[in-house]
């Protein structure tokens, strides 16, 4: 990464571009480094351009920004994403999730903010995954996925998921609903050792540094499935019948 992170705005509104490259250039380390007002003008300036950091409205005309971020991680990884909405939603939320964002915010976050999650986000880190454990309905749509991933017949899936055991899913699970060591030995009559111990593992198999990284672990790489039947219900009734 450059000594300054390369910023890519994307949003149709040319106003709120322009309060963002002003607070952007005021402070010395970042570089606004392009505009776009719609999303295939937003990829092709993303591969010409080779951003660290791609701001992006989800409400953009033509291709939505959802499926931008989709395309663009996709083809470079590298870059990070920060998907931007009017206003905060839990469903929005599970699609940014999936497509791959490292940090999801409604659009009236106030500068200082911003700048974190641009810095954050420009080192690698994934921010959104806080935002995941702190909402009980999405973690447990999430830990719904894990486990259906898991029992399909799919190759990939069961290359991915083959190394947990069962209790080590039982685990993931209660480590999305926030329980502390000591509770979920109390939830599965397991000593706390015993807790420790599978969570070493869990972290070992999918080589990740932290319990919340395990919960979503699968989740920014896109793997996750969505759970609607086509009629735009809701799988919430699916979820606590799984749980």
């Amino acid at each position: 990464m450059s000594a300054k992170v390369r910023v890519l705005i994307i949003d149709d509104h040319p106003l709120f571009r322009q309060g963002i490259r002003w607070s952007l250039e005021e402070v010395g380390d970042m570089e606004v480094v392009g505009e776009a007002e719609n999303g295939q003008e937003a990829i092709k300036l993303t591969e010409r351009l080779a951003p660290d950091v791609v701001l992006v409205d989800i409400n953009l005309p033509g291709l939505n920004g959802l499926e931008v971020a989709r395309v663009i991680k996709r083809r470079d990884p590298r870059i990070g994403i920060i998907v931007l909405s009017v206003y905060e939603d839990d469903e929005q939320l599970f699609q940014a999730i999936k497509v791959g964002a490292a940090a999801y915010s409604s659009k009236d976050v106030n500068p200082e903010d911003l700048l974190y999650y641009i810095r954050e986000v420009a080192q690698g880190k994934y921010l959104i995954n806080d935002s995941v454990l702190a909402k009980p309905h999405v973690a447990t749509r999430v830990l719904h996925q894990f486990r259906e991933l898991a029992a399909s017949e799919d190759e990939q899936t069961t290359a991915l998921f083959a190394p947990l055991t069962s209790r080590e899913i039982e685990i993931l699970d209660c480590i999305a609903r926030g329980l502390s060591n000591k509770e979920i030995a109390g939830e599965l009559s397991i000593s706390g050792q015993t807790v420790k111990n599978h969570i070493t593992s869990i972290l070992s198999k999918l080589q990740v540094n932290d319990r919340t990284m395990a919960v979503i672990y699968a989740i920014k790489r896109g793997w996750i499935k969505m759970g609607y039947d086509g009629s735009g219900h809701s799988e919430q009734n699916q979820i606590v019948d799984a749980s």
